[in-house]
């Protein structure tokens, strides 16, 4: 018989409380359980003063917001809508079923004229991270690094040409000591020193947004966006990151993540993508007694010439070994820090793999080896080593689960504020949502999860006492109906 629903229920006046209404399950019952936020009010206190109207409890505004990046909810508009018909919502910020939310301004006026500049939610990323070691979920022997772009809240249409200088690399320095070594041992004379001006350059800067920095990438988009690069742990726990503008390479914004992280106890492998791989950060990593894990990079040579690696390097005698058995002889170190082999052009001349070595008009094949390349070769043969190939795959589990995660359900791919100051007070409050959501799941799972499978093992336990005895009766020829009024 067909069933017809009574919409009469609706109206139905019951006695019920939030608590019950929430399920015992429910994702703001885990965090709930998992973190302590009184710690809030600590960090604020300077922040209010002791007389006045009473102000909305700085714990439910970061609550409020938090909700919107644990749930990947679009915009502080949107969550405050959210909220209101959400039971679980109104339950996790303590406010009962008839009691008005705030206004979805009254975040950003005390995002914007109190907690900005503050470090608050720097704070609360580190104690949300605290948490995370202290329950022994941390797991730092191999640490993952990579960076992602994040589209910035501006008019890719609405820029102008900049004239801007080029800033000098973190290791120029410690570069131009060793290329100065080397151009001794060489019997070379060093550089004439010269008054080193910075290089200018030219670039699009939005007009919307100027911390942001002009992407593009293969067939993507070209947008105005900002880079996070980021560090996590086996785990997928979030160590640190830094943000930059999105025209900055990674190998360039690893320096200052890298100076963090260094300190860490315990981290002993650093896997990295192909953009990390050069010579300054292969040598501080191994300087530095770390384990550097990353990929092999195709060589950047054109169709139909002899790759680099086809001419072999001899150590020894300092100069390398052509396909036809000829030698490149050292010839200068350049100021970017490259030792230049270069073969005899009269011999090369009549050559047969001409057409595949060189198209030079003089016939002179010229190879370059960095003053670091022996640290690049060392990074080589730790590839090469048991197990670390399976170490650089567990990236796509960890660092890109990071990423997507972050993009797909916590809203990463876009941001709605504008300034390099602003986006990492978001980024913080976000990982920290990230760590928080995926500790409180653990800790909950610690907690119950055991309690469960112990009830469960019980109840096998005795599901298998009862068919053996079934069974030995079975055999006794005792009567099935016996049996079962015996169960």
């Amino acid at each position: 018989m067909m069933g017809k629903k009574d919409y009469s229920e609706r109206s139905q006046m019951e006695i019920v409380s939030l608590e019950e209404l929430v399920p015992k399950n429910h994702l703001v019952r885990k965090i709930e359980d998992a973190m302590d936020f009184s710690f809030i009010y600590d960090e604020v206190k300077e922040l209010y003063s002791d007389f006045g109207r009473e102000s909305i409890d700085p714990v439910v505004l970061v609550k409020i917001a938090m909700l919107q990046y644990i749930f990947g909810i679009p915009s502080m508009r949107q969550a405050i809508r959210e909220i209101e018909v959400n039971i679980a919502y109104r339950w996790f910020l303590g406010y009962g079923m008839y009691e008005s939310i705030p206004h979805f301004s009254t975040y950003g006026k005390n995002y914007s004229r109190r907690f900005e500049g503050t470090g608050l939610f720097e704070k609360i990323f580190v104690r949300v991270l605290a948490e995370v070691d202290a329950c022994g979920f941390l797991d730092m022997e191999q640490v993952f690094i990579d960076g992602t772009h994040i589209k910035a809240n501006a008019n890719s249409h609405k820029y102008e040409e900049q004239v801007f200088l080029k800033e000098a690399r973190h290791y120029e320095k410690e570069l131009q000591e060793e290329i100065k070594k080397d151009r001794e041992a060489h019997g070379k004379k060093p550089h004439k020193e010269k008054e080193v001006l910075p290089e200018e350059g030219k670039r699009k800067v939005s007009t919307t947004d100027p911390d942001s920095g002009w992407f593009h990438k293969g067939e993507h988009k070209q947008v105005f966006a900002y880079s996070a690069n980021t560090c996590c742990d086996k785990n997928n726990y979030i160590l640190d990151f830094t943000v930059t503008a999105g025209n900055v390479h990674d190998s360039t914004s690893f320096w200052e993540l890298y100076k963090r992280m260094k300190i860490i106890e315990g981290a002993t492998y650093y896997v990295l993508d192909a953009g990390y791989k050069i010579p300054a950060i292969a040598r501080q990593l191994i300087e530095d007694k770390k384990i550097p894990v990353m990929p092999y990079k195709r060589p950047m040579t054109k169709k139909g010439f002899f790759k680099k690696y086809e001419y072999v390097y001899d150590e020894y005698y300092d100069c390398y070994l052509c396909p036809n058995h000829q030698v490149l002889t050292y010839r200068t170190t350049n100021r970017e820090g490259y030792r230049e082999y270069k073969s005899d052009g009269k011999k090369c001349k009549d050559c047969p793999y001409q057409s595949q070595c060189t198209g030079s008009k003089d016939h002179v094949k010229v190879i370059t080896r960095h003053v670091w390349e022996n640290y690049m070769e060392q990074v080589e043969e730790i590839r090469h080593t048991k197990g670390i190939k399976e170490i650089y795959q567990q990236r796509k589990q960890t660092i890109e689960r990071v990423f997507a995660d972050a993009k797909e359900k916590h809203g990463m791919r876009y941001t709605q504020y504008r300034g390099i100051a602003k986006i990492k007070m978001e980024l913080n409050l976000l990982f920290a949502c990230m760590n928080l959501k995926k500790m409180a799941i653990w800790k909950w799972r610690k907690k119950w999860g055991a309690k469960y499978n112990s009830l469960n093992t019980l109840f096998y336990r005795k599901m298998v006492f009862i068919i053996r005895d079934i069974t030995a009766k079975w055999f006794q020829g005792i009567a099935p109906e016996t049996i079962l009024s015996t169960v």
